[in-house]
């Protein structure tokens, strides 16, 4: 199997999963330094090292080789031990990030447009940044509250396949699991044509906003949830240049009408001026 050092550029975090194999995973999607995309799974994030944890809008060298199991052609399997996360500049720079998020790169206004990308055997499109024309709603739909049980005992069971010297208390927090988001987020909005949508918010952020506001709400759950609706919708729409990053998994990337689902959202302020190498759609 052969290697080869990327320089990425970290846009996307989805929100982990369970994995019998790897207890827990996350979706990783960021740019190279041409601007094109590329995808790195599987990466069991908060299982690394902490030298080896990243965060968005941070460059992180690593060691990858093409993913065969996986048509995309964005996708590549990471070398774990590679992970070198270099720097994060303590000051963010939205002209930087928008030079190096947006370069050499097609800006999406049309969802039909880039579902066809995604169908076509000469492109098999599976990462993109789209704008809407216009945000209708933050939807939230109730869904289940916990883990598939079969997979939460798998886990477990591992955890009493390891080292006999491991402790107790290092094999409960290797083996702990990210609890899981009992509602769906989701955005509807219009593109360029009129056409209405709605694609669930996968990101880590919103997982984690919810949880953080439900901790800090004295109206837990529901006041958590109006929170993170205020936010996305309010202060995003109102406020912010917003943008979406869009992606699709692997299982429905063939088989649904629309694969694609928003893993990140970007939102640079409305002050910053127009950047004259976007090709918009």
């Amino acid at each position: 199997m052969t290697y080869e050092r990327k320089r990425v550029y970290i846009l996307v975090k989805t929100y982990p999963t369970i994995s019998e194999k790897y207890v827990e995973l996350v979706c990783t999607a960021g740019v190279l330094e041409d601007g094109s995309w590329i995808r790195l799974y599987p990466v069991p994030l908060r299982k690394l090292d902490p030298d080896k944890q990243y965060s968005k809008f941070t460059w992180v060298n690593v060691d990858v080789t093409r993913n065969t199991s996986d048509f995309r052609p964005e996708s590549y399997r990471p070398d774990l031990t590679s992970i070198r996360v270099e720097e994060k500049p303590k000051k963010i720079d939205w002209n930087e990030r928008n030079e190096i998020i947006f370069k050499n790169k097609k800006i999406y206004t049309n969802l039909q447009e880039l579902v066809c990308k995604a169908k076509s055997k000469d492109y098999a499109t599976s990462l993109a940044v789209f704008k809407p024309s216009k945000i209708l709603d933050v939807t939230v739909e109730p869904v289940s509250r916990e883990w598939d049980r079969e997979k939460l005992d798998q886990i477990k069971a591992q955890s009493h396949q390891q080292n006999f010297f491991y402790t107790p208390e290092e094999l409960e927090e290797c083996f702990s699991v990210v609890k899981k988001v009992p509602y769906k987020f989701s955005y509807k909005f219009e593109d360029d044509a009129g056409k209405q949508s709605t694609l669930m918010i996968e990101d880590w952020e919103i997982g984690i906003l919810f949880f953080k506001c439900a901790a800090n709400s004295v109206g837990g759950e529901e006041a958590a949830i109006q929170k993170v609706r205020q936010k996305y919708l309010e202060e995003f729409v109102k406020n912010k240049d917003l943008y979406f990053f869009l992606g699709t998994t692997k299982r429905f990337h063939n088989v649904s009408p629309n694969p694609f689902i928003i893993i990140g959202v970007y939102y640079p302020p409305r002050s910053l001026p127009p950047k004259q190498n976007r090709l918009f759609a």
